[in-house]
Parts: C-alpha cells; sequence; structure tokens
C-alpha cells in the first residue's frame, strides 16, 4: 500500500443501506481514515466532504454539481454492481477513478426473485392471514382453497439479461422443472443445455414468467415498454428484481388491473420511495418489496469486504473493478 492510505480522507455518503448499525467498518478503517454518514444531501456535501480524496455512495447520485463540491476528489467506490447514479463520463474528465463490487449479491437477489415467484404462485402470505383470522376454522372441510395455485414444472421462465444474476434464476428454475428461454448478447452455443436464446417479443410473448436481470442503461430504460408488456402470453408473471426504470410501470398497472397477466413481483422502482399515488401500488396481483432483494446480511457483509478490497488496490496503484478510467491517466 501507498504511504497515503492513512491520510486517504474518505467518506461513505450513504452508508445506512449497507450498513444499519449491524456490521463493522473494520475492513475500511483499517486502510483508510473513514467518515461515515447514514444520508447526506446536496447540502452536508461541500461540509462532510469537500477535502475528501474519496467517497463510497450506496444510491448516492454523483454528477458534475457534486464534483464541483468535492474538487480534491480522486476515488468513487460503489457499494453496488449498479451505478446508474454515478456520472462516470463526468468522473473520468475530472481523472477520478469509479469502481463497483460485481457479483456480490447474486444469490440474495436470485432467492428474492424466486420468492417473489413463489408468492404469487403459493399465495403464502394470503393463506396464513386468513387462517390466522379464523376463515380456515369455519369451513366444512379441510381443502379450503380461495386463491387457486400454480405449478412451474414444465412451464417456461424467460429470462431478461444473463449476468451472474440471471443465470443463477434460471438454475433454480430448472431445479422446478421450469424451461428456461433467455434474452441475451451471448450466443446459443454458450448457453447451457436445454436453454434457448430468443428475441425480445419472442420471449415476452411465449413465456408463462419472465425475469428481468439486465441492468439499467440508456439501451435498457423502457426496454418493457407498453408494446411489449402488451404481446405478453396472457395469463403470465411478471418479476422485476433489476432497476425498474427498465419497465413502463403505467402499461405494467394496466396489464395487471385489465387481468390479461395474472400477477407481478417487483423489488425496484423508478421512484424510490414512490409516492402515495404510484400506479404500481394500486395494481391488483402485485407483490413490492423495497429494494432489498440485495441487503441480506451476508451481502452486506461482501459488500464491506469488497469495497475494502476495491479501495486497497486503488491505493495501491492497481485498481479493480474499475467502471470509469481517468482520461489524464
Amino acid at each position: 500500500m501507498t504511504p497515503h492510505g492513512r491520510n486517504f480522507k474518505t467518506v461513505a455518503l450513504d452508508a445506512y443501506g449497507v450498513n444499519p448499525g449491524d456490521l463493522s467498518w473494520t475492513p475500511l478503517r483499517e486502510l483508510v481514515d473513514l467518515d461515515v454518514y447514514d444520508r447526506t444531501s446536496l447540502q452536508e456535501l461541500p461540509v462532510r466532504a469537500g477535502n475528501a480524496d474519496a467517497v463510497l455512495v450506496n444510491r448516492f447520485h454523483i454528477g458534475n454539481r457534486e464534483l464541483d463540491l468535492m474538487p480534491g476528489l480522486r476515488y468513487i467506490g460503489a457499494f453496488a454492481t449498479g451505478y446508474n447514479y454515478i456520472d462516470t463520463a463526468a468522473a473520468a474528465a475530472r481523472g477520478i477513478t469509479v469502481t463497483n463490487i460485481p457479483a456480490y449479491s447474486t444469490m440474495s437477489v436470485a432467492q428474492m426473485t424466486v420468492a417473489l415467484l413463489l408468492e404469487i404462485c403459493n399465495h403464502t402470505f394470503h393463506y396464513n392471514s386468513l387462517t390466522r383470522r379464523g376463515e380456515w376454522s369455519g369451513q366444512p372441510g379441510f381443502d379450503y382453497q380461495p386463491y387457486p395455485s400454480i405449478e412451474l414444472a414444465d412451464k417456461q421462465i424467460g429470462i431478461i439479461g444473463l449476468g451472474n444474476i440471471g443465470y443463477a434464476v434460471g438454475r433454480i428454475a430448472e431445479a422446478f422443472g421450469m424451461k428456461v428461454a433467455a434474452y441475451t448478447s451471448k450466443s446459443q452455443e454458450s448457453l447451457p443445455t436445454g436453454w434457448t436464446k430468443m428475441s425480445l417479443t419472442e420471449l415476452m410473448s411465449s413465456s408463462d414468467v419472465v425475469s428481468v436481470h439486465c441492468p439499467l442503461t440508456d439501451e435498457t430504460r423502457g426496454l418493457i415498454s407498453s408494446a411489449m408488456i402488451d404481446c405478453m402470453k396472457p395469463g403470465s408473471i411478471f418479476i422485476n428484481t433489476s432497476r425498474g426504470a427498465i419497465t413502463d410501470e403505467k402499461a405494467l398497472a394496466e396489464a395487471l388491473n385489465s387481468g390479461r397477466i395474472a400477477g407481478a413481483g417487483v423489488d425496484v422502482l423508478s421512484q424510490e420511495p414512490p409516492s402515495k399515488d404510484f400506479p404500481l401500488l394500486h395494481a391488483r396481483n402485485i407483490f413490492i418489496t423495497p429494494h432489498i432483494a440485495w441487503a441480506t446480511k451476508e451481502t452486506r457483509t461482501r459488500a464491506i469486504s469488497l469495497v475494502a478490497a476495491n479501495l486497497k488496490a486503488f491505493l495501491e496503484g492497481k485498481p479493480i473493478n474499475v467502471v470509469s478510467h481517468p482520461r489524464n491517466q
């Protein structure tokens, strides 16, 4: 490590989601002079990070305005795989290195994807609620089934984006006996045996379950458009644990409310937190969780360790997991 590590002023600007108090910051504190803030406003930024060498962010937006307030910044570390909230071009133009932590949350997000799917298929929450209210107790027999269940075996799951998470979801789906289709840049020959590469339209129209796992980029914003939702198979299920802005949420709400698709499960929205009149909050047959698929304790522990490893590599002059290279280097 360079001798600058201990004097390398580093500020975690929005650390609450990563560590609300149940984890240790030791892996980072052993490397740098670290200040930690649960949340930071734009107004607070100059005082907290105006003289920072590095900032660590979870969802804190960093663009030209924010960078102007941190003139000595040399490094931005994302506590996430996605980094669409960082203007990487602006950072590169100022000689700032940006890193992320790929694959740190793969199994937790895959687990939530399947949890949402199973809730829609098996109605566990609803059945638990009605049983505890005494509704089952008043029935003439044991076979009380107000919510029809869905068996996944032999149905097709269409996975949009076949990175680490999409691949993990496909493998879990296989264990349920599902057929796997994928919309991906990968070749058919590189896919696991039995998986089928499809165009987006073909996948949307033929799949019983559609699950979104691509990053939010200029190319994927609005990818699941109204037209794509309109061509979904009647009675199908939609899952999104990626980014809300990939989907036309108004069109999704309309498809749910009309009963054209059977249900949806989303862990992400285009507006987080949502306003009280946000369309999906009032849609039928939808389960919404507050962007927590990644947030198991195991994953958050891993995130801190991986961010520390990225920062250590940067201090040693050999940066890893770089998503934006300084133009002056």
